[in-house]
């Protein structure tokens, strides 16, 4: 019967700005080969959500002068590559709600602004999952589990 099929629904999750810059810094080939996989699986699969924090700290990021004095990628690279996030993934913007749940989080969690931001979006949209090497691998921060693609 038709009636009787199971269907799933993937619910998604989402990605810390670390994971992000990783597709682009060579000088971890390991860590680089499992950030590029992420994408391009979370693109195919539809199950990927970018915050707009991570955007912007992308850009920063990438841009910014390593021990060499050579960035990343160029400022112009770096624009690009944000404008294609935007382009490919269902991009997640902060409200009153978010940021409050931050601050919670921050205190309940004892996490730095930034990493209590990122996690606030993923409980405030409901994501089962983050991305992050920022968190402590497998934990639950509230309804959200920390995943390091880096561990194992």
């Amino acid at each position: 019967m038709a009636g009787d099929a199971k269907t799933f629904t993937l619910v998604a999750s989402l990605v810390d700005t670390n994971i992000l810059v990783h597709v682009f810094d060579t000088s971890e080939p390991r860590k680089q080969h499992a950030a590029i996989r992420l994408p391009d699986r979370g693109l195919h699969e539809d199950s990927l959500r970018v915050p707009h924090q991570a955007i912007v700290e992308f850009v920063a990021a990438v841009t910014r002068p390593r021990a060499n004095g050579a960035s990343l990628v160029s400022r112009a690279e770096a624009h690009w590559e944000a404008e294609h996030l935007m382009d490919e993934f269902e991009i997640l913007y902060p409200n009153e709600s978010l940021v409050r749940a931050a601050m919670r989080g921050a205190a309940a969690y004892r996490l730095p602004w930034f990493d209590a931001h990122i996690w606030a979006y993923a409980e405030h949209y409901g994501l089962s999952e983050l991305y992050s090497e920022d968190f402590e691998h497998d934990r639950l921060y509230g309804t959200v589990r920390a995943v390091n693609l880096f561990i194992g």
